[in-house]
């Protein structure tokens, strides 16, 4: 035969792999540029030779055969399927090749063009992400573009308890329980139109089903991979049926101490009523008005610790209160117990929404209950109009204020609350201190102010 023509030759030279092209005979009649790169052989030392001249020694005996037949019917195909294939170079070493085999009709008869790709450090490539696979504590499948599962590990046998010939090849929605396959797949085309590293069903309880049709809960996380295959998916799978029972378990402990706690905070207000209860009954049987009034000031004061269980006891949250809506009820109740007409003064209480603990909502509870109690007793004298307002601010770095303001008559510019024989007063000023925060006071003919800061947690 004639060398092959310049124009198809040129054709060899721009493709990008090694090209060699032999007779029915098995001769090569011709080469480009990368074959030499890739053997290591000039080009005068290897057209006009057998074929078999670039494998190694341990195939050639079949590789005469594997030739034979392909020149009996020759088609465009993938040469070894599912085999691993070699070759080798002048040097003798041998290399991991990829072979493509296509039939030219000449004149001179049928040639076979052989496209060789060294796959060398793709399988290599591949070795590791196998050896990766294998080594992940996780099952991991990957399913190409139709969701059809093309590379499993072991965990997933172990998972699932398929085998990976029962896997591989069949559509990904098999581990999926029936009643949730329509809707997988329409999740799985969504993420193939979209795909990112993200995990699978954010905010959803997954499900994976065994071959033996048990269900488990699952957590997964999607990864797409770009291979010459095209575009895959990697799903990475964890049982986490363990997780689920603990939680579970968590779950059923934490409803039974927050029973346990509500039923704690039930009681100490009951028994705080119970002892606010007696001390009104021996107060009425007082005749010393002002050792009465004592009584009714400590009476208020174990109401408004009372007062914290019960709106801990109505929450949903055992751990803070809203303190707020505390203020609002504790008003309620003080101006119901003094003798102030409600239509002359008016209590306001707002501001900012503020959670505080047990521990900083009880001594704050009662700083409120002494001020409060203050402007009712001393503030609007003679069916003196008024207000009485108490505001929340949300301070930076944790901190809280609270302001309790009345327009009445105001306090005496002497007054000094750390010097009062008032017990009331004294007590704010402990319990301001208890808290970790600091009070200012405004005095004057146009009312009092009281304005604290302390840390919203103790400790902080």
């Amino acid at each position: 035969m004639n060398p092959l023509d310049l124009s198809f030759q040129a054709f060899l030279e721009s493709a990008p792999d090694a090209i060699v092209v032999v007779n029915r005979e098995g001769t090569i009649v011709g080469i480009n540029a990368l074959t030499e790169e890739m053997f290591g052989y000039r080009r005068d030392e290897i057209i006009g030779q057998r074929v078999e001249l670039l494998v190694p020694d341990r195939f050639r005996a079949q590789h005469n055969g594997d030739r034979a037949r392909y020149s009996q019917a020759p088609r465009t195909r993938p040469m070894g399927l599912d085999r691993e294939l070699w070759g080798r170079r002048k040097s003798g070493q041998e290399f991991l090749v990829q072979i493509s085999l296509s039939p030219i009709e000449t004149a001179s008869g049928t040639l076979v063009t052989s496209i060789i790709r060294d796959v060398t450090t793709q399988r290599a490539a591949e070795a590791r992400f196998r050896a990766l696979l294998e080594s992940a504590p996780d099952g991991i499948v990957v399913v190409d573009a139709t969701g059809t599962i093309v590379i499993v590990n072991s965990q997933t046998e172990r998972l699932f308890n398929y085998t990976r010939e029962e896997l591989i090849g069949h559509p990904i929605e098999m581990l999926v329980p029936q009643r949730y396959r329509g809707a997988h797949v329409g999740d799985r085309d969504a993420y193939t139109a979209d795909p990112k590293l993200r995990p699978m069903g954010a905010g959803r309880a997954l499900t994976g089903l065994t071959k033996e049709g048990i269900e488990f809960p699952v957590e997964i996380s999607l990864s797409p991979l770009v291979t010459d295959q095209g575009r895959l998916v990697m799903s990475i799978i964890r049982d986490i049926t363990e997780r689920r029972r603990a939680e579970e378990i968590i779950q059923t402990s934490l409803r039974e101490k927050e029973a346990l706690l509500k039923e704690i905070h039930h009681r100490v207000k009951n028994n705080l009523q119970v002892t606010s209860s007696l001390l009104r009954l021996q107060a009425a049987a007082i005749g010393d008005e002002r050792v009465r009034a004592m009584f009714e000031e400590t009476e208020n004061r174990i109401r408004s610790m009372a007062l914290v269980h019960e709106k801990l006891y109505q929450s949903t949250n055992l751990s803070r209160i809203d303190f707020g809506d505390y203020i609002r009820t504790l008003g309620e109740l003080l101006f119901r117990g003094s003798a102030i007409d409600p239509d002359n003064v008016v209590l306001e209480v707002g501001g900012a929404k503020i959670f505080l603990s047990i521990e900083t909502a009880v001594p704050c509870g009662l700083i409120v209950n002494e001020l409060l109690s203050n402007s009712l007793k001393h503030a609007f004298p003679d069916g003196r109009r008024g207000t009485i307002s108490v505001r929340l601010r949300d301070e930076p770095d944790g901190q809280v204020g609270v302001d309790v303001r009345d327009d009445g008559i105001g306090l005496p510019r002497a007054l000094e609350i750390e010097r009062t024989e008032t017990l009331g007063l004294r007590l704010v000023a402990g319990l301001v201190q208890q808290i970790d925060g600091k009070l200012t006071i405004e005095r004057g003919e146009s009312g009092a102010a009281f304005s604290m800061v302390f840390p919203a947690e103790r400790g902080k």
